[in-house]
């Protein structure tokens, strides 16, 4: 049959069915051959398909202190082995999924240490291999050490387990780049939410170590800046060795001599709140069902607290980046593994703005205005200029599900107006870090 006789609808589809044939053809082809100039035999059609970009490695460290710490009271406030890791790699996946339009690979290199020095040989050999860009999950001591050993190098690092405010004040250092909280961040989300709900009279129950004492300090300062007020301020003394029984009942008030160990009641003190600080989880969770004092919302780092990450959450995306996390791992996001997302995201986005992946383009990038991220929290998120902390809203949450979201409405600051975050944590006029 002629192919002139056939129906114009027919000679279309013969001649697209032909295109796909050659089409594979030319894409079965080797790489030498697409290197070649495109060839026409009499009678055919060649098809030269675009060729993808040479992909640029872009690998990412992260550094990993491990050291024994307390047991604390419950299981479950055992972190799994790959907490933060796990975030981390969620990051990379994302970074790839762009990053192949634009030619750039990325990759996480994990190491481990035990001591700060052992974290500094770490972190020269990550270096030595070719990571500028480093996550780091360690102590405010640690860190400091890596950051003075990278100071004359091509190196940001990303703080995601510090909370010290010193490393936001005295000890800032241009090369690090804060993704965790600080506990004035922390203590002001709780109290804005408190004094926002009316629960304005705070008994404040802290334990014995430093952390405590310093999340405790957060406390006593956001209660002065928001309209909190102390009726009493009591430290919980874990003794070494003691029975588990024996943990969580709330401390009597110093003047009240006669309580006991078997029978610790609380003074005639009426409070809305009892607030507490207990970063290890020692005593904190069995507080206030132990002991005496009133049935009262419990807040702080148990009960209601203020965190940048919850296994509830719902909104603006977090669903879906729950789901995709719990099926990758087998477990629910914690909050150290959505800081590790946020730092490796970071990378992969201002690599991708700045896609020569020059190292001091790329960092002054992230510490500038422009990089903005979008991490499951409603509002675009940025580096604050003064001190490298990350703006972010914080979720006030229980165990279960978020209640509310700060910053609140109803406290203003002058610095940046325009920024209802800056209302969290250490805001510009009183920084003391000199970067």
């Amino acid at each position: 049959m002629r192919i002139d006789t056939l129906p114009v609808g027919l000679v279309r589809a013969a001649a697209i069915a032909a295109v796909m044939v050659l089409g594979l053809t030319a894409g079965a082809a080797s790489a030498a051959d697409n290197d070649k100039p495109a060839q026409r035999n009499d009678g055919g059609v060649a098809i030269k398909l675009p060729q993808s970009p040479p992909m640029m490695p872009v690998d990412i460290g992260y550094l990993r202190e491990e050291v024994a710490g307390p047991r604390p009271a419950s299981r479950l406030d055992v972190e799994p082995d790959n907490a933060g890791i796990a975030g981390a790699e969620m990051g990379i996946k994302e970074n790839n999924a762009g990053g192949r339009f634009m030619g750039h690979l990325y990759g996480l290199d994990v190491e481990t240490a035990s001591s700060p020095e052992e974290a500094v040989d770490a972190l020269k050999k990550l270096y030595e291999s070719g990571h500028n860009y480093i996550v780091v999950d360690a102590s405010a001591p640690t860190l400091l050490k890596l950051s003075d050993w990278a100071a004359d190098k091509d190196i940001l690092l990303f703080n995601i387990r510090a909370e010290d405010v010193s490393l936001r004040q005295e000890d800032c250092r241009a090369n690090v780049m804060h993704v965790v909280p600080d506990r004035y961040m922390l203590a002001d989300a709780l109290a804005q939410y408190l004094v926002k709900m009316g629960w304005t009279d705070w008994l404040v129950v802290h334990g014995s170590t430093d952390a405590d004492k310093a999340y405790r300090d957060a406390v006593l300062r956001a209660a002065e800046r928001f309209g909190g007020n102390i009726v009493d301020d009591r430290e919980y003394v874990d003794v070494s060795g003691g029975r588990r029984d024996g943990v969580g009942p709330i401390p009597p008030a110093k003047p009240h001599k006669e309580a006991n160990a078997s029978h610790q009641m609380v003074k005639a003190t009426d409070y809305d709140v009892i607030v507490v600080a207990d970063e290890d989880q020692i005593f904190g969770p069995l507080m206030p069902y132990r002991g005496g004092g009133q049935p009262r919302v419990v807040a702080g780092t148990t009960g209601l607290t203020a965190t940048t990450w919850s296994r509830g959450h719902e909104k603006w995306g977090a669903t879906q980046a729950n789901n995709n996390f719990e099926k990758a791992n087998d477990r629910l996001m914690l909050p150290i593994d959505h800081m590790a997302y946020v730092a490796t995201r970071t990378i992969g986005e201002a690599v991708t703005r700045k896609p020569k992946n020059d190292f001091d383009t790329v960092s002054a990038f992230i510490h500038g205005p422009d990089l903005q991220l979008a991490p499951f929290k409603g509002i675009k998120q940025q580096f604050r200029p003064w001190d490298g902390q990350f703006r972010q809203p914080i979720l006030i949450a229980t165990e279960q599900v978020p209640v509310s979201v700060s910053p609140q409405k109803g406290f203003p600051h002058a610095s940046h107006p325009e920024i209802e975050v800056d209302t969290l944590g250490i805001d510009e006029p009183e920084s003391k870090c000199k970067m």
